[in-house]
């Protein structure tokens, strides 16, 4: 069941989204190589309550960090601890921040220095659909056109989408209904209305579709080793179109 939310929920979404960017940016300003995932989380956790705000991933089904930290082939759910950012490595970044009871949940990959020209090729792609799909989050739409649209952007590329790992609903919890695929057929699933709220996340292997879990119960990785890129937003259905209430774009 999804359960629209009022324009004053809405705004209170976007305070704690408004965190969530502004803590996104000064992660950006911390990477490089020889900085550890761990002292990101941290950096991170320091930032978000003082802000008055919490980690919503922190204890989230007993996760231990404030933020997921997810280098190269990992696609999402890394673990923060002693890795080191290395020159040429991508790093997913994954945050979650509860204010006032609402939650917020935004990624972007990053370059760690310069890297190949694949590995840009796939941030811009994994990006770019996106953006993609949020344009068709709009009253009188359909879910499925979001994830369409998605999909059409990622492999007119020649990338593989994810199927086995979705985007969802959110308000006051993390993950509320619905299920959100990286792919599918446009015209189908439920009929988008004002007011409805959506964590999207296209999740991209350069190889193929297929995941696999490591042994610590979290991290998700390409089955083929691949590099992989993860970027989301939160995003509310408005009265005008999409509205992101996560902008951690600098432009």
């Amino acid at each position: 069941m999804i359960v629209p939310k009022t324009p004053e929920q809405i705004e209170q979404m976007a305070k704690a989204g408004d965190i969530l960017a502004r803590c996104l940016r000064m992660l950006r300003s911390k990477v490089r190589p020889g900085v550890t995932t761990a002292e990101l989380d941290a950096a991170a956790e320091k930032f978000i309550r003082s802000q008055g705000a919490t980690p919503a991933f922190k204890g989230y089904r007993g996760f231990p960090g404030s933020i997921c930290a997810s280098p190269n082939s990992m696609v999402v759910h890394g673990i923060p601890g002693p890795y080191e950012l290395k020159r040429g490595d991508l790093i997913s970044l994954d945050v979650g921040v509860v204010y006032e009871g609402w939650v917020a949940d935004a990624a972007f990959t990053l370059p760690v220095g310069p890297v190949s020209e694949e590995a840009t090729q796939l941030m811009e792609t994994t990006k770019a659909s996106l953006f993609t799909g949020i344009a068709e989050a709009k009253a009188g739409n359909h879910l499925g056109d979001i994830s369409a649209a998605i999909q059409r952007r990622i492999e007119q590329d020649g990338l593989a989408v994810i199927r086995s790992l979705v985007g969802h609903g959110i308000g006051q919890r993390m993950h509320e209904d619905p299920q959100i695929p990286n792919h599918g057929e446009p015209g189908r699933g439920p009929l988008l209305e004002e007011g409805m709220t959506f964590a999207i996340e296209p999740m991209v292997n350069i190889g193929s579709e297929g995941i696999r879990m490591d042994d610590d119960g979290w991290s998700v990785y390409s089955e083929d080793g691949s590099l992989a890129a993860h970027f989301e937003f939160t995003v509310a259905v408005g009265k005008d179109g999409p509205r992101i209430l996560t902008p951690w774009h600098e432009d």
